[in-house]
C-alpha cells in the first residue's frame, strides 16, 4: 500500500465525501451525498467502528455496525482495513470480511463479497490493492490478493490471485489482459469463454443429432465449416487468457 500520511479521523471523512465527485458522473449536488449515497455512510461509519475496534471497544464498534447494517444494507465488519478514498458505489449488498485489505482508490459496486473460505483464525479475506476495481456482483474468496490496478468482471468468483494491471473474468474467474488506454474496465469488451465453449458444443451436438436422424452427409459437411468458425471464436477467447 502507498504510505500517504495518516489522517484524522474528520479530515479522512471529509475526503471520504469527496470520492463520488471524481467517481459519479450522476452526482449533480452536495445534498444528494446525504440521501442517494449508502456507500459513503457505510465508510464513515467504519471509520468510527474500526478505531473503536482497535482500542478493544469491540461490542460498540460491532453495534455500529450492524446499525450500518441496517441503515446502508451493507454488511462490513469493523476490523477490515479500508484505506483511503475507497468508493463503494451503490452498494447494496456488499459484504467485507473481518481480515479483509482494502488500499487505497479502490472502486467496489454493489453486490460485491469480499469473503472468506476458512472458520481458521488468521487472514482469511481478500487484500485489494490500490486502484482496483471490483465489478458488480463479485465474490472474491479467500487470502488472495487481486494485485494493483486489477479488475475483476461484474459476477465473477475468484478463487486465485490476480496480478498487477489484469483483469479477472468468469466462474471460476480466468485472468485476461483486457484495459482500455485509461485503464478502465469495459465489461463489454471481456471476452465471454463460457459462451463461445457452451455454443460450440451445443451446435456440435445438435449437428450430429440431425445427421443420425436424416443420414445427410452433406448437411453434415456444411454444418461442420459452421461450427469451425464458432470453435475460432472460442480459442481466441481462450488465447486472451493470461
Amino acid at each position: 500500500m502507498k504510505r500517504n500520511k495518516t489522517l484524522s479521523l474528520w479530515k479522512q471523512i471529509k475526503e471520504d465525501f469527496l470520492v463520488p465527485k471524481k467517481n459519479d458522473p450522476a452526482l449533480s449536488s452536495s445534498l444528494e451525498l446525504i440521501f442517494n449515497y449508502p456507500g459513503v455512510w457505510a465508510i464513515i461509519y467504519h471509520r468510527f467502528a474500526n478505531r473503536l475496534y482497535k482500542r478493544n471497544f469491540k461490542f460498540i464498534a460491532r453495534l455500529i455496525m450492524s446499525l450500518a447494517q441496517f441503515l446502508c444494507k451493507m454488511d462490513i465488519h469493523p476490523a477490515a482495513t479500508i484505506g483511503r478514498r475507497v468508493f463503494i458505489d451503490h452498494g447494496i449488498g456488499v459484504v467485507i470480511g473481518e481480515t479483509t485489505i482494502i488500499e487505497d482508490d479502490v472502486l467496489i459496486y454493489q453486490g460485491v463479497t469480499l469473503g472468506g473460505v476458512s472458520l481458521s483464525k488468521g487472514k482469511r479475506h481478500p487484500t485489494i490493492k490500490a486502484n482496483s476495481v471490483i465489478g458488480s456482483g463479485a465474490k472474491v474468496l479467500g487470502n488472495i490478493t487481486i494485485g494493483e490496478n486489477g479488475k475483476v468482471g461484474a459476477n465473477s468468483v475468484v478463487v486465485k490471485d490476480v496480478p498487477n494491471n489484469s483483469t479477472a473474468v468468469g466462474i471460476p474467474a480466468k485472468v485476461v489482459q483486457k484495459s482500455d488506454k485509461n485503464g478502465k474496465l469495459n465489461h463489454s469488451d471481456l471476452p465471454d469463454i463460457n459462451k463461445e465453449m457452451f455454443e460450440y458444443l451445443f451446435k456440435r451436438v445438435a449437428l450430429l443429432e440431425h445427421f443420425m436422424k436424416e443420414h445427410d452427409c452433406l448437411g453434415l459437411i456444411e454444418g461442420n465449416q459452421n461450427l469451425e468458425l464458432i470453435y475460432k471464436k472460442f480459442i481466441n477467447a481462450m488465447n486472451s487468457i493470461k
